[in-house]
Parts: structure tokens; sequence; C-alpha cells
């Protein structure tokens, strides 16, 4: 049962992708990985977003490059939250993922991140879960603390060296 399916249209995405795993594991959260794609196994796509509930999955995150449209067919197949990664392909530098992924139609939402942004992606799923759990919350306080702590430490630094 992964409360957090991350699914990446091939296994060349990993490098791109795991950042939002090593996140997802830093919070606690229950996650799993799978290679799946909208055009070559629709069928398991569809049978996975079917049986969402089955699975414990209270969100989606989908990497896709090229014509990107992994998480819009996740999304139209479950009412679980889907957050799409747009992966960067050698064309257009990922703008053609983007808009394949931000681009959907009335009705079929899908929270869009950066080109390559699988942190975001991470910290967006988190942020959803956070609603219904006080400890994930707690948490993304102290993450977002410690970035605090860190830029200012940058800047103590900086202000030295000048």
């Amino acid at each position: 049962m992964a409360t957090v399916t991350i699914i990446m249209g091939s296994k060349s995405d990993l490098p791109g992708v795991k950042p939002a795993y090593d996140t997802l594991k830093e919070f606690g959260i229950d996650t799993e990985m799978l290679v799946l794609s909208a055009h070559r196994t629709p069928d398991e796509v569809a049978e996975l977003t079917k049986n969402a509930d089955k699975k414990g999955i209270k969100v989606f995150i989908a990497a896709a490059g090229k014509a990107a449209h992994l998480a819009g067919v996740i999304a139209a197949g479950t009412v679980r939250p889907v957050i799409g990664i747009p992966v960067k392909s050698s064309f257009m530098d990922g703008l053609d993922s983007l808009l394949s992924t931000v681009q959907m139609p009335s009705g079929i939402p899908v929270a869009t991140v950066a080109v390559g942004g699988s942190v975001n992606a991470a910290l967006l799923a988190v942020q959803m879960l956070a609603l219904s759990s006080p400890e994930l919350s707690a948490k993304l306080l102290d993450y977002k603390e410690k970035m605090k702590k860190d830029v200012l430490a940058q800047n103590e630094s900086l202000q030295k060296e000048i």
C-alpha cells in the first residue's frame, strides 16, 4: 500500500524523478515508483487508477517527456490529485512536455510543477497530505525553517567575504 505513487513514462526518467522519491521518504511517506506509459501500457495505467482506493493511493505524481500525456491519462481515470512533472527532452528543452502537462481540458485537472521540478512535486504531495495530518504539517514547518536558516547562513557567509 503506497500513499503516493510516482509513475514515470520510461526508466530513463529515473534520475529526474528520484529526488521526489527521496523527498517523500524524508517525510516518512510510503511511496512507490513505477514505469508505465500512457501510450504503451494504457491498460495497466487504467487498472492502477481504477484500483487507487484499494491500493491506498492518495496522490499520484506522473513524470513524462515529449508528448507527456501520462499525468492527464492518470487524472482522467481517478479522483485522486495528480501532480505532473514535465521531463526535459531533447526537443524544446522540455517546453513541449510542460505544455502537454499543463494544458489539460476542463474537468481533468493536473497540478504541474516546473520542468524537472520533482522536489516541488513531492512537497506539493506532502502539503496535500498534511491537510489531514498535523504531524506532516509540523514536518513541513520544520523543513521551511531549515531552508530559512540555510539562506541566512549563506548571507552571513557572503557578508564575511565582501
